[in-house]
C-alpha cells in the first residue's frame, strides 16, 4: 500500500471523530516508517503524541484498507469536514 495522503494541521478531536467512524483499518506512517493502527486507541495514544505540536498534528502520512474511509479523511484534510462524524 502507499499513503494516500501527508495530514498537515489537523484538528486532533476531529481527527479522531472521523477515524471512530471509518469502516476499516486506517494506518498512521511515521517518517522512520511504522505503521500504527489508529482503530486501536492504544496507537492513537502512542502515535499520536510523538506528531502533536500544540495540539494539532504537524505531518502525517495516512493509508486506509477501505475506499470510503480514504473519501472520509480527504474530506476532513482539505475542508475540514467530518462528514457524519461526531465530534465531542
Amino acid at each position: 500500500m502507499t499513503p494516500i495522503m501527508n495530514l498537515h494541521n489537523i484538528d486532533i478531536s476531529k481527527f479522531l471523530a472521523v477515524l471512530d467512524s471509518c469502516e476499516g483499518n486506517v494506518y498512521l506512517v511515521t517518517s522512520e516508517g511504522d505503521r500504527l493502527n489508529l482503530k486501536s486507541k492504544l496507537s492513537q495514544l502512542l502515535g499520536l503524541t510523538k506528531l502533536i505540536e500544540g495540539g494539532r498534528i504537524t505531518e502525517a502520512s495516512i493509508l486506509c484498507d477501505n475506499v470510503h474511509d480514504e473519501s472520509k479523511l480527504f474530506r476532513l484534510n482539505t475542508f475540514g469536514d467530518t462528514g457524519d462524524a461526531r465530534v465531542s
